[in-house]
């Protein structure tokens, strides 16, 4: 079956193009794209080259061969569904993770439309939903389990190291819990998209002792970019019995010697990819408003200038946090 896609088609080129993609079997479901949203950090590392099934390059041999259909979440409707999928039918509004895809490097990706899925990796929306703040449900999943995953209690003092869309949502879903969050980043019109009563701090501008002072009782620090020299910075100011998510991959920058978390016991958490649990309440979270999505989108091109989206991230020519990519009116 003909679709479209967006394709990597080497190092640092993007296409937008016609692929093959399998028929649907009788486990799976096919969706009509409206929306998808791109993982600007991971999406990246595949990109640039460096990635091979999830490690990063040591040798220019290793790099994982082109092309690839880009991404891994999108949003659309329900064209049809297999014999043995009873609870979804045509018309019904879904998220979908990872489709497959003939003829490439990787056997699945996620901009592609019409996208032939499994049915385990189908969400249905609830009615009346906007589809474009589940778009992303993915990625909101990975910052959603990095602020459920150590425990908290109220008041409790968070930091979150980064101010893209990984850090925002585990600062909203930790202040969410109860915390008092401090978001650490280095863009002010990112830190302004933070929900209010969530704190953040500008480190380009202003020394990070500023941020902390005396305090001496973090309980939590996600670092959502491989920043360690800044967790270590902030070691001394976490108490006792404390905890570090050191959330998906971060190359070979995000290092930790296991020794110097046992003097204050610190426990270190390493969320990466979904579940169907966590995937059910990252959806609950934006159904239910304390999750948001929809404010942290900044660009909405379609789909047929994805190569135009990947040039603004690799180059960084203008402002940009949430990208998504517009299918319903491409043919």
């Amino acid at each position: 079956m003909k679709a479209k896609a967006v394709v990597f088609t080497d190092v640092r080129q993007v296409s937008y193009e016609e692929v093959e993609v399998p028929e649907q079997g009788p486990e799976e479901v096919t969706v009509e794209l409206e929306y998808s949203w791109i993982s600007n950090g991971t999406e990246s590392s595949f990109l640039k080259g460096e990635r091979i099934t999830g490690e990063q390059v040591t040798r220019p041999e290793d790099i994982l061969p082109f092309p690839q259909v880009a991404g891994y979440q999108k949003v659309g409707i329900v064209r049809s569904v297999g014999a043995q999928v009873r609870d979804l039918k045509p018309g019904d509004r879904v998220f979908a993770s990872v489709s497959r895809v003939d003829g490439m490097a990787f056997d699945h990706g996620g901009h592609v439309n019409p996208a032939v899925t499994h049915r385990s990796q189908v969400w249905k929306l609830p009615e009346g939903a906007d589809p474009i703040a589940y778009s992303g449900l993915v990625l909101t999943q990975v910052g959603y389990n990095c602020g459920m995953r150590p425990s908290v209690d109220e008041g409790d003092f968070a930091v979150v190291i980064g101010d893209g869309m990984v850090g925002q949502w585990a600062a909203q879903t930790l202040a969410h819990r109860g915390a008092e969050v401090l978001v650490l980043g280095r863009h002010d019109r990112r830190l302004a998209l933070l929900p209010e009563g969530i704190r953040g701090f500008n480190v380009r501008k202003q020394p990070l002792q500023e941020a902390i002072g005396a305090r001496r009782d973090i309980a939590v620090v996600v670092d959502s970019i491989g920043a360690m020299d800044t967790f270590r910075q902030l070691m001394p100011s976490m108490k006792h019995n404390s905890h570090l998510v050191s959330a998906g991959f971060l190359g070979t920058t995000g290092m930790v010697d296991i020794q110097e978390l046992r003097p204050q016991e610190i426990t270190l958490h390493c969320p990466s990819g979904w579940s169907p649990e966590r995937m059910d309440g990252t959806l609950a979270g934006i159904r239910d408003g304390w999750l948001q999505t929809a404010p942290l989108i900044t660009h909405i091109l379609p789909a047929s200038q994805g190569a135009e989206a990947w040039r603004l991230i690799l180059e960084k020519s203008e402002f940009f946090l949430g990208i998504v990519l517009d299918w319903r009116s491409e043919s």
